[in-house]
C-alpha cells in the first residue's frame, strides 16, 4: 500500500462533505506533477485529507483510493473553471481517482505541528513554497502521522 496527501479548501470540499457522500471523484487538479502522482495511485492506497487555505490548515482525516484511471469529467464541461479545450474524451489530459471516506480525526493535525515533527525532506508538505495539491507520503512518515491522530 502507498500513502498520499491530497489538499482541498474546506469551503470548496471538506472531509465532512466526503463523509456525507461516502466517495467522490477528486476532480479539478490542473497541475501535471499532481496528476502524475494520481496516475501512480492504486486501489486501496491510503490518503491523508488536508484542509488548506484556512485559518488552521491541517490533516483532517483519511480517505482511501477506490478507483483509478478516471478521466476528470470537468475537463469536458465548457462551463467548468477546470474546462480544458485541448482535452478530448479519446485522449483526456487529466486523469483522477475516486476516493472513499475512511475517518475524520477528532482534532486536525495542524500544519504547525507537522512542521515541528517533520523536515522538508521527510514531508514535502512542509517545504517552503510547496503548492502541490497531491503528494506522496513515505510509509515511515505515514506511520508517524497515524500515531499522532485521534479519531
Amino acid at each position: 500500500m502507498n500513502y498520499w496527501l491530497m489538499k482541498s479548501e474546506p469551503d470548496v470540499y471538506s472531509i465532512a462533505d466526503l463523509q456525507q457522500q461516502g466517495e467522490t471523484v477528486w476532480d479539478g487538479v490542473r497541475n501535471y506533477q499532481a496528476r502524475n502522482y494520481m496516475r501512480q495511485m492504486l486501489v486501496g492506497d491510503l490518503v491523508f485529507f488536508y484542509h488548506s487555505n484556512t485559518a488552521f490548515p491541517g490533516i483532517a482525516g483519511l480517505m482511501r483510493v477506490a478507483k483509478t484511471g478516471i478521466a476528470d469529467p470537468t475537463q469536458f464541461e465548457p462551463d467548468s473553471k477546470y474546462y480544458d479545450p485541448k482535452s478530448t474524451p479519446e485522449s483526456p489530459r487529466w486523469q483522477t481517482v475516486v476516493v472513499k471516506f475512511v475517518e475524520t480525526f477528532d482534532q486536525p493535525i495542524l500544519l504547525s505541528t507537522l512542521k515541528e515533527k517533520f523536515s522538508p525532506d521527510e514531508l514535502t508538505l512542509v517545504r517552503t513554497g510547496n503548492r502541490l495539491s497531491v503528494m506522496p507520503v513515505s510509509e515511515a512518515v505515514a506511520q508517524k502521522i497515524m500515531a499522532m491522530k485521534t479519531g
